[in-house]
């Protein structure tokens, strides 16, 4: 039985080994690239619920005077 599940086992990440010889990895310039846009595009949206958030504070705040 304890046989049985050590080749489950290394089975296992024989599999996992096999499929990560598959995956095409990104070259250089595409991960910095990736990178950036994600970044920008967080600080954008970042910008934008503050900017929503600083609007509808003012807003409640001179509502409420």
């Amino acid at each position: 039985m304890a046989a049985a599940k050590k080749s489950r086992f290394t089975g296992f990440f024989k599999e996992i080994a096999q499929e990560l010889k598959k995956v095409v990895w990104p070259t250089r310039e595409q991960l910095v690239k990736n990178t950036v846009t994600v970044i920008t595009v967080c600080a954008i949206i970042g910008i934008i619920i503050w900017v929503f958030d600083w609007g509808l504070s003012s807003l409640i705040t001179v509502l409420l005077k």
